[in-house]
């Protein structure tokens, strides 16, 4: 079987294809925030702040763009409380916690060789 992405019609999906969705997918997890805020979300649920104090060096710019994206793909649910102020959790979906699995045995891996990559 062919792989045709680019057509519309997908007989099966080619990452490697111009035009093949799966690019718009693998570019919102492979990002070092998207790798790094599903980590820290495997714990459960956690507010912005709880996020932020844990992902070192996040602007909240770039955090909240973060988990916007990972909400909008379906990576993670915000749940917001009826509090003053507000409060806001962020949880991995299903499907997140699909992604958290390979993400985490990169996470491990880049640890694990970060001195060799380095040398």
């Amino acid at each position: 079987m062919s792989k045709r992405c680019d057509s519309g019609v997908h007989d099966e999906h080619d990452v490697y294809a111009a035009l093949c969705p799966c690019r718009d997918v693998l570019e919102v997890l492979a990002t070092k925030w998207s790798a790094l805020a599903i980590g820290a979300l495997e714990a459960g649920p956690q507010r912005f702040g709880a996020l932020q104090r844990r992902l070192q060096g996040v602007s909240p710019k770039v955090l909240t763009r973060t988990l916007r994206r990972l909400e909008e793909y379906g990576f993670v649910s915000r749940t917001v409380y009826p509090a003053v102020p507000a409060k806001v959790e962020y949880e991995l979906t299903e499907l997140g916690r699909g992604a958290a699995r390979p993400l985490a045995g990169l996470r491990d891996w880049v640890e694990t060789h970060i001195d060799t990559v380095r040398a």
